[in-house]
């Protein structure tokens, strides 16, 4: 994808939710993200691979919040009268070059300060999706991506934990959690009794 072709802005209006995810206005983007937050509606996906492997993106050092942080395959917002569904399908398009199903999991609240820049403050969709092919990751969103076992990323977490997003920390641990048979049946692999 070429740089020149935006495909995030500031002034996108972001939907504004209460503790029970109902909409309650809009408010541009960059303004969500300000001092500690405007509770808004998001969303994560977690792609894995037929090998169990997870796609991670390394955010670009242009963002203003944790870049060049790790983080999970793709994440971002609804715009104003945008469903979950339709944007999440929207932003594999544009960060990754992907188009892949989607399983909605859960949602959760979070809110995160990132220094004295801004903050995330969220009711986070969490979606999960499998895809073989290749990726043609968006420049302006994306720094690096890899491939990494389950395994591997705990290490890392063990290891480096500060390189990782906080949003992608949280949902990570509930995925282990609670998530396995759904992450299981993705890469057609089941535990061992």
């Amino acid at each position: 994808m070429e740089p020149s072709n935006p495909v995030s802005f500031d002034s996108e209006p972001l939907i504004l939710v209460d503790q029970e995810d109902q909409t309650i206005g809009f408010l541009p983007k960059v303004d969500c993200h300000r001092g500690h937050g405007r509770l808004h509606r998001a969303f994560s996906i977690f792609l894995f691979d037929q090998n169990g492997r997870v796609l991670l993106q390394q955010r670009s050092q242009q963002k203003p919040l944790w870049p060049l942080f790790w983080s999970n395959s793709c994440c971002s917002h609804p715009r104003k009268g945008e469903s979950i569904e339709l944007a999440a399908e929207r932003r594999l398009r544009e960060e990754l070059g992907v188009s892949t199903q989607l399983n909605w999991l859960y949602k959760f609240i979070y809110q995160a300060d990132f220094e004295d820049v801004g903050a995330e403050h969220e009711l986070c969709h969490v979606l999960i999706g499998r895809f073989d092919g290749d990726i043609q990751v968006h420049p302006d969103e994306i720094a690096a991506w890899r491939w990494l076992t389950i395994d591997q990323i705990n290490q890392e977490l063990i290891e480096c934990a500060e390189r990782y997003t906080p949003w992608f920390k949280l949902e990570w641990q509930r995925l282990l959690n609670d998530w396995q048979p759904e992450i299981q049946a993705l890469s057609g692999r089941r535990k061992s009794a």
